[in-house]
């Protein structure tokens, strides 16, 4: 579990919430009005390898549902937590990002910069602009939700395309399917959209004795 990477943690990176008089809309309409009235917002998710090359996997650890929560603040402020199988912090202060593995006690930066661009995080946490870094397009329904398709733009990424569900203009569940068709799950519960956050909130705090690593 520990070699999950930052595009997908942070797609992982997390929350939608539910917007009024969107409950007929495409998923392309439902989405566009999620990101424009959803300033900030905080829940809980669940994270699970669900196939590799198109084939379901039966690894059981890697079937393994990781779990945690998230807040976040656009543009690009949030704190991602995974708490379990394992526990392990993403947070940015909308400049700096900031991984935290308590395991090894150690902290890895990096400058945010276009760090989110065309990942997964950018979809929940980045700006309003995201059909400047994505092609969106309706991809039907299933179980229930409504399906959107955002491929990027740019080729040189992780994620080969991300398919968003949403429900009553709530974005429910995320699928990542990265380059070597491996197919990551995302389901998103406990949502609270736009409540009060404070951007302190999102200033690092380094662990005690904690090992930095800039990169």
């Amino acid at each position: 579990m520990k070699s999950l990477k930052f595009t997908t943690a942070a797609a992982a990176l997390a929350a939608a919430f539910a917007v009024p008089l969107v409950a007929q809309a495409s998923a392309l309409e439902q989405f566009k009005a999620f990101v424009s009235s959803t300033k900030a917002a905080k829940g809980e998710f669940t994270q699970k390898v669900v196939s590799n090359n198109g084939v379901p996997t039966k690894d059981a650890k890697a079937a393994k549902a990781a779990s945690g929560t998230f807040v976040f603040s656009r543009p690009g402020q949030f704190i991602w937590v995974y708490q379990k199988p394992y526990e392990q912090t993403l947070q940015s202060d909308g400049t700096q990002l900031y991984i935290y593995d308590k395991d090894l006690n150690q902290v890895t930066t990096k400058k945010l910069g276009n760090a989110l661009g065309s990942s997964p995080a950018a979809i929940l946490f980045g700006s309003n602009d995201l059909e400047k870094n994505f092609t969106l397009k309706e991809d039907g329904a299933k179980d229930g939700l409504e399906w959107l398709n955002a491929t990027p733009k740019d080729k040189d990424t992780t994620f080969d395309h991300i398919r968003i569900g949403l429900r009553n203009g709530t974005p429910e569940a995320m699928e990542l399917i990265d380059s070597f068709g491996r197919i990551s799950s995302l389901t998103f519960t406990s949502f609270q959209r736009n409540p009060p956050i404070a951007s302190e909130q999102f200033k690092f705090v380094y662990p005690k004795g904690a090992d930095v690593i800039a990169q």
